[in-house]
Order: C-alpha cells, then structure tokens, then sequence
C-alpha cells in the first residue's frame, strides 16, 4: 500500500468532523442556551424571559457552572460523528459525480465547475443518509441539554390537578434522574420506545438543505473569488479570514431560511410539543419514563408545532432564540471553514502514521 498523498474521502470526514467538534466547543454555553431557548413553549408576554443573558443567568443561578456543559458528551459524539458522516458521505458524492462529468470530457480536459443547483443536491443527499444513521445521539443529546427545565413548563398547565401532578412527578423523580447519555437513552426508549431514539427525523431530513445550502454556497463563492484572482487550480484555497467570512455568509443564509423547522425539530425531541399539545387538549401530562403515545395520543409533527406556535405568537414566534442560534451556527461554521484545511492536514498525518504503524512487522 503506497503512502498517502492526499486525503480519501475518509480522510476529509476525518477533518470534518475534528473541526466540527473543536468549533462546537469553542461556544459550547450557546448552544444549551439556544437549545433551551427553543424548546420553551411561552407565550407574547414571556418573550422577554428568553433573552440569551436571561438564560445564560438562570443556568448558572439553578444549575451551576457545570449546567451550562450539560449534555457536552453525547453533543460532541453527535457533532463529530454527524460532520464525519456528511463529509464521508459529501466527499464520495461530490467526487464520483465529478469523475464521471471528466469521463464524458475530452481526455485531459479539466472537469467543469459544479452548478450551484448540483451543489446543493450533493450536500442534501450526503446530509439524509447523514442524519439517518446519527440522529439517535442528536435526540439524546437534546434531552440532555434540557435536563428537567421542562417541567416548570408543566406546572404552568391549566387546573389545579395539573399543577399538583407536575409537582408531585417532579418531585418524586428528581433523585432518581439519570442524565448519563445511556440513562437518557434509557428513559426515551422507556417512553417512546426504540424508535423515540429517532424523534424528529422528519424535519431533519427537510433541514438537510441546511448544509446544503452553506456547502453549496460556500463552493460558489469560493470559486467566484479565486477565479476573480485568475487562480484556475481547482484544488486551491482561501486565506483563513476570507473563509471565516465567507463561511459566515453562508451559514447565515441557510439559518435564516431553514429556522423554523429547527426550532420545531428540537421541541419536537424536547418533548415540549407533546406538553403544548396535552396542555390544549386538557388531556394528562406526559410523564417521564412512562409511555405517552400509546394511550392514544399522536406524535406531534412539525407543521402541526408551526401551526400552533403561529397562532400563539405569531410569525415572531417562528424565530425564537434566532439569534442565539444565529450567533451560534455563525461563529461554529466560521470556525470550521476556517480551520478546515489545517484539519485536512492534521487528518493526512494521522493517515500517515497508521500507514507506517501498518507498515511495520
């Protein structure tokens, strides 16, 4: 086996995915707060409340330090193996469809630049078959970032007996709560069972436009510039600041447009849909670790939570915690564009070293 000169497709996953984990990190309080942010389910006049210093202060007020690192764990496993699967799946894609592109050029003929529309169905397919195999450690993940904070939620339902049932359930399991990634698991196949490991994967694969749109822009833009630059390398690169910027831009974008079903998607794996949703109905609570869709009531879908946030607040409503998640999804993509190609050189390295490890007797 020849010695490695260039990254594989497992290579570049290999990148990816280092990168997504370090630019997760770096911001990591943001993305519990923006996550708490969206699961709230309040009205008009409480919208004040879930401001991101209001939430960044009742974390550490109720929780500690340490609250603001919950679920750090299992969002990291999420985040490395979400970004591997999609730059494992995005790098095989791009590269065979590029491949056979060359194959019906003359021989020696550089292969055209990708159209953005062919970009963007690359990125959507490589994030479907992504979201598929990783979503279950997204759900935990989520859970996990909650933690109980919900059940302040329940106390607020209509009648007394309600209140008295959040109280009395959050009391009796407030001991017995196990927020390790294998407890978490636990409890939500406890209440939705195995498949409750795949709530919301619906919305997530409507928001695998998400990187699509970032990806596919990102590619455009960056060979808009260094063709303006005269640059024909296909293989050549942006200086790190100018892609920080342009992976801004167009992480910016696809946020904007793709929010709602985020916001929707988390709730919907939060489970705060479903205590909305019993909350109108006047029907019991869902409780933890015990079974709430088989006693007759559906799963809440995402158009449904839209319709419902729609009427409670209107299209503002839609875009709570945007700019958390805004700030978030911004600064992390940046990040991960502009450390990217030294992740592709730290990944060759390492595909090196177990080049040579394999080489020797």
């Amino acid at each position: 086996m020849p010695k490695p000169t260039q990254l594989t497709p497992f290579g570049y996953a290999l990148a990816g995915g280092l990168g997504g984990c370090f630019s997760n990190a770096v911001i990591y309080p943001l993305d519990t707060v923006k996550t708490r942010i969206q699961a709230a389910t309040v009205g008009a006049s409480e919208q004040e409340k879930l401001g991101v210093l209001s939430v960044l202060q009742s974390i550490l007020r109720e929780e500690g330090f340490m609250g603001y690192y919950r679920g750090f764990m299992a969002t990291m496993l999420n985040t490395f193996s979400m970004q591997y699967a999609y730059f494992l799946f995005y790098s095989f894609v791009r590269t065979s469809y590029i491949k056979r592109l060359a194959a019906k050029r003359p021989a020696g003929s550089a292969a055209p630049p990708l159209s953005t529309a062919a970009e963007l169905l690359l990125g959507a397919a490589a994030g479907a078959l992504a979201q598929i195999f990783t979503i279950p450690v997204s759900v935990i993940a989520t859970r996990q970032q909650i933690g109980r904070s919900l059940d302040k939620t329940k106390g607020k339902a209509k009648g007394k007996a309600a209140d008295l049932e959040a109280d009395g359930s959050a009391k009796a399991e407030k001991e017995e709560y196990d927020d390790s990634l294998l407890g978490v698991a636990r409890e939500i196949i406890a209440e939705e069972g195995v498949t409750g490991l795949w709530l919301g994967i619906k919305p997530g694969l409507v928001l695998t436009v998400n990187p699509a749109i970032t990806y596919g822009m990102f590619e455009r833009v960056k060979s808009i510039m260094l063709l303006a630059k005269g640059e024909t390398n296909p293989n050549a690169k942006l200086s790190p600041w100018m892609a920080f910027s342009v992976g801004a831009l167009s992480k910016a974008l696809a946020t904007i447009v793709t929010y709602p079903y985020i916001m929707a998607k988390v709730r919907i794996q939060a489970r705060s849909a479903d205590i909305e949703d019993a909350q109108e109905e006047h029907s019991p609570l869902p409780k933890h670790n015990k079974p709430h869709h088989n006693t007759g009531h559906a799963h809440v879908g995402a158009l449904t939570v839209l319709a419902r946030v729609w009427r409670r607040n209107g299209f503002v409503g839609w875009y709570q915690g945007m700019s958390a998640q805004l700030i978030k999804a911004v600064i992390t993509q940046a990040l991960l564009f502009m450390s990217k190609d030294q992740f592709e050189h730290w990944a060759l390295a390492i595909m090196v070293l177990i080049w040579r490890l394999r080489g020797k007797p």
